[in-house]
């Protein structure tokens, strides 16, 4: 018997430091749950500032360090499109802006997507729900706490399931 494959969409501002981290590590949490092929997995920007371009330096060394990089590898930023809110049965946002841009850009007869902020499921209830931008950050540091938050916000929305 062969599984419907189920669908999430990581979404922040310019797709090329919090989603693209996020796309990587949830497609490892899934790798690791023997559930890869249950998932069909991507990420988007509600800008169109960055499109074309790979993940931000600082963001590809965390990955690295963190043995996730091979999943994104060939990842380009694009933006979220009309399409995606049908395509996927989840969108997640990073931060309110995202959230606030999201719902703008959807579809106006209504669409499959379930929207989430990706933080609400961070088991961390000390860290807010936001995932802060790291982009502007002069080191490795605020990457690294993106990951950490994305991480527990990822394994918390697979254990809800």
């Amino acid at each position: 018997m062969s599984v419907v494959p189920r669908s999430a969409l990581f979404v922040c501002l310019g797709n090329i430091c919090r989603s693209p981290i996020a796309e990587a590590t949830f497609k490892h949490l899934v790798s690791e749950r023997g559930q890869a092929n249950d998932w069909d997995v991507d990420s988007a920007a509600t800008s169109r500032y960055e499109i074309g371009n790979p993940p931000d330096p600082r963001g590809q060394a965390c990955m690295k360090r963190h043995d996730i990089f091979k999943h994104v590898e060939k990842h380009r930023a694009r933006q979220i499109t009309k399409d995606d809110y049908n395509k996927f049965d989840y969108i997640f946002g990073m931060d309110d802006s995202n959230m606030s841009d999201l719902k703008r850009m959807a579809p106006s007869g209504g669409h499959k997507a379930k929207l989430f902020k990706l933080g609400e499921f961070d088991s961390d209830k000390s860290c807010e729900s936001t995932i802060e931008d790291p982009y502007y950050a002069t080191g490795d540091k605020e990457f690294e706490e993106v990951y950490e938050q994305v991480k527990r916000s990822c394994s918390g929305f697979l254990d809800s399931l």
